[in-house]
């Protein structure tokens, strides 16, 4: 029977799996809920990842028989004892021996740069950068969550902008995010303001969603919505740097690949991320990811397994018909 390999890509508001062979034919693919255990909690990410492996089997048309090799790559997994947590339910879903476990940076690089050393940049609900060298030396900077960090991510930057609006209504300042975000807040007047966010309460979820109202002033031309990008834009660069002067590349080409959702904005953000990225780091290449972060998880479980993940096998992972935003 041929052998087959499973990736997976658990994050905060969804969770992702692949399952390919040998080759890199992507057999089946599946999606459900949220499993980042640092948020959902590892009950609901037991229930998310199953139900995507679940899908993804179905798709393939395979029975519930143990792979070859898995690799997760998951949100909010930081140390041994979060990685024995994700491991415990490999288990309990007898997914096979072969599982190795690591945080969603990971799996962006391995999708990113297919495989190649580099730096990967996530700009989506929160923010983190992750770089391994070619003597495999990792550094990690910023991901330290959304209470002091997730610099320059939706998060923070829909953060911001109620920031802004609700400094607009006080006099404070002007911006033409006040009315759009009143109204995708869903209140009329700046006196419910306080009772909408504190009393009826607002999750990291919806703040990240104000995000493309920032994007969507400053492309009209509102300044402290330009200001706003650029001042979010440094902040990434400036983890990108961090990563690169531990990994030596401060004086060296490397290559920055991208991804989250944040990137999706278009030249309205990679424009100013290349600018700041370009002071710090003059001779770093941006790269659009290659593939997804599922099947960057793909590819490590087929190298973990010592499959040689050549021209071929990436050019059969890519065929998968996965977006790799």
């Amino acid at each position: 029977m041929a052998r087959t390999f499973l990736g997976i890509d658990g994050g905060g508001t969804k969770t992702q799996a692949a399952i390919c062979d040998e080759t890199g034919r992507v057999l089946g693919v599946g999606l459900s809920g949220a499993s980042g255990i640092d948020s959902a909690g590892a009950e609901a990410a037991a229930v998310s990842i199953a139900a995507a492996i679940a899908a993804a089997r179905a798709q393939a048309g395979l029975a519930a028989a143990p792979f070859a090799a898995a690799f997760f790559g998951m949100a909010g997994v930081v140390s041994a004892a979060d990685q024995a947590v994700v491991h415990g339910i490999a288990r309990s879903l007898a997914l096979g021996d072969a599982v190795q476990v690591d945080h969603d940076i990971r799996i962006a690089l391995a999708g990113g740069l297919a495989g190649r050393p580099g730096i990967a940049l996530i700009a989506g609900t929160g923010s983190s950068c992750f770089g391994i060298n070619a003597a495999g030396e990792r550094w990690q900077a910023g991901g330290w969550g959304h209470l002091i960090s997730d610099e320059g991510s939706s998060y923070w930057l829909g953060w911001n902008a109620i920031r802004l609006a609700a400094g607009a209504c006080d006099g404070r300042w002007a911006t033409a995010l006040r009315a759009p975000v009143l109204r995708q807040l869903g209140i009329d007047d700046s006196a419910d303001l306080h009772q909408r966010l504190y009393t009826q309460g607002i999750s990291k979820q919806e703040i990240a969603g104000f995000a493309p109202l920032v994007v969507a002033a400053a492309s009209a031309g509102d300044l402290p919505a330009q200001q706003l990008i650029g001042q979010g834009m440094d902040e990434l660069a400036q983890m990108a740097a961090a990563v690169a002067r531990q990994l030596g590349w401060q004086d060296a080409p490397c290559a920055v690949t991208l991804t989250g959702g944040l990137w999706r904005a278009g030249e309205a953000v990679l424009a100013p991320f290349r600018h700041a990225l370009a002071a710090r780091l003059p001779q770093a290449t941006v790269v659009m990811p290659a593939l997804p972060p599922v099947l960057g998880a793909c590819v490590l479980a087929l190298q973990g397994a010592g499959v040689a993940v050549d021209e071929g096998v990436l050019q059969n992972l890519g065929g998968g018909g996965i977006d790799r935003g």
